[in-house]
């Protein structure tokens, strides 16, 4: 696995690329990205829950997670980068949401949340970048309630040898340009997720062959 950017490197990418960061990633994806996303809204949000996008980027995910908790519902978006949400708030004013919409900025290895606070905590992509994706997805499940539900998103290697090896040497040359790789990386949380009693719902790769991504769905026990 490749060493993660320091997080204030991350932080200057991410204000540099905000407003074109949902094109770039998904053309590197072929539009795979969004089916994640979608994915792991369906999985988890359910009307009037109160959902957590981490690492919520542009509001992508949270938007889909928004529409689909109603009215009665509320998503907060958390991010590192506050041009990131910046942008994300620009496209929430835009959709006219019906849903309680809350913004915070910080890290997502020390969530500023209380345990047991939120229905559903969401991560698309975002756990990739962080310099300790274990310690992020542990405090997604943390901040959960009892009965409730974590979706991620994230990249991992290919299975097939030869599209693993294309992709190291295109990353080898992507990661010369700190804003073409965004610190995207493959990783592996599941160890850490078995380390809980979480329940697994669901596990599935998808995307392209060169970069696929893998989808998990978890829940916490009731009595938790």
């Amino acid at each position: 696995m490749r060493a993660a950017l320091k997080t204030i490197e991350l932080k200057k990418i991410y204000s540099r690329i905000a407003h074109r960061y949902d094109w770039q990633h998904g053309l590197i994806t072929a539009k795979s990205d969004q089916r994640g996303r979608r994915m792991v809204v369906d999985y988890t949000v359910h009307p009037g829950d109160a959902v957590l996008d981490a690492g919520a980027g542009t509001g992508s995910s949270g938007i889909l997670a928004a529409h689909k908790a109603g009215a009665a519902g509320s998503v907060t978006f958390f991010d590192l980068c506050d041009e990131m949400i910046a942008v994300a708030r620009e496209k929430v004013a835009r959709e006219k949401l019906g849903a309680a919409i809350d913004f915070k900025s910080g890290d997502m290895c020390h969530l500023p949340f209380a345990d047991y606070h939120f229905d559903v905590a969401l991560s698309t992509y975002s756990l990739c970048p962080l310099y300790d994706p274990a310690r992020g997805v542990l405090e997604l499940y943390r901040v959960v309630k009892p009965g409730g539900r974590v979706g991620i998103a994230y990249s991992i290697e290919s299975e097939q040898p030869l599209m693993k090896w294309l992709a190291d040497r295109v990353e080898d040359i992507a990661w010369l340009i700190p804003s073409l790789s965004m610190g995207c990386r493959a990783i592996d949380v599941l160890p850490a997720i078995q380390q809980t009693d979480a329940r697994i719902v669901m596990d599935k790769s998808i995307g392209i062959p060169l970069w696929p991504f893998r989808v998990i769905i978890i829940e916490k026990p009731d009595g938790f």
